[in-house]
C-alpha cells in the first residue's frame, strides 16, 4: 500500500505543478514505469529491443522494434503542458484534459518533423488509429494524463489518452457526440512512427 500512496502522490505533484515539472529533462532514462513507448522512425532511444518474454502486451499485439523511447510520468509531465476542454461522449459534459501536445511527444522521441510522418496510436485493448503529424498539429492533439485535475486511472480513460478538443473544429463539432472521438484512443501505451 505504501508504494501505491507514493506513486499517487508523485502523480498528483505532476498534475498540481506542471510548470515546475517542465524544468525536468524529458529525455532521460525513465525512473518510473514506462507509460508510453515510441518506436519506429525515431532518432532517440532510451530502451533496447522488444523483449519477447517480458513485453507480453506488445507481443500479443504484434508490435516489434529494435529500439524505443519510453516515457514515464515524469518525462511526460516534463514536456510543455496544455489543457483542453472538450465535451466528452461518455457523459455529454465538458471536461478539462491536461498533457503535452502529441507533436511534442513525437519530437522528444526524435520523430521526423514532416507533415507526412504517420503516427500509429495503439491502445491497450489493441485499438489502433493512424494519424498524420500534420493532423496531430492541426487538431492540437494532446497526450492527456490528467482529467479535471486528477491523473487518469488505468481501467478508465487512462492513464494516457490521445485526444483533441473536437468542439473547436467545425468538421467534428457538427458530428454527433458519439462520433467525434473515433481517432482518439484512450488507454494509449504505444506510438509507432512511420516516416512519410
Amino acid at each position: 500500500m505504501r508504494r501505491r500512496e507514493l506513486m499517487t502522490s508523485s502523480m498528483l505533484v505532476g498534475v498540481a505543478l506542471p510548470a515546475r515539472a517542465a524544468t525536468r529533462p524529458a529525455l532521460s532514462t525513465p525512473r518510473g514505469p514506462a507509460l508510453l513507448t515510441v518506436t519506429g522512425a525515431i532518432t532517440r532511444n532510451n530502451r533496447g529491443p522488444l523483449d519477447p518474454s517480458l513485453d507480453q502486451l506488445m507481443v500479443k499485439q504484434k508490435v516489434t522494434f529494435d529500439k524505443a523511447f519510453a516515457f514515464d510520468f515524469a518525462a511526460l509531465a516534463g514536456l510543455p503542458v496544455i489543457s483542453i476542454r472538450p465535451t466528452l461522449e461518455y457523459d455529454g459534459k465538458p471536461h478539462t484534459l491536461t498533457g503535452p501536445l502529441l507533436s511534442d511527444v513525437a519530437r522528444a522521441a526524435g520523430a521526423p518533423a514532416t507533415d507526412t510522418t504517420r503516427l500509429l496510436l495503439r491502445a491497450i485493448d489493441g485499438y489502433v488509429v493512424a494519424l498524420s503529424l500534420a493532423d496531430a498539429r492541426r487538431y492540437r492533439y494532446i497526450v492527456a494524463w490528467g482529467l479535471d485535475g486528477q491523473p487518469m486511472p488505468l481501467g478508465g480513460l487512462g492513464p494516457l489518452w490521445a485526444v483533441f478538443d473536437a468542439d473547436r473544429f467545425g468538421d467534428f463539432a457538427a458530428k454527433p457526440l458519439d462520433q467525434r472521438f473515433a481517432a482518439c484512443p484512450w488507454g494509449l501505451y504505444h506510438i509507432e512512427v512511420q516516416a512519410g
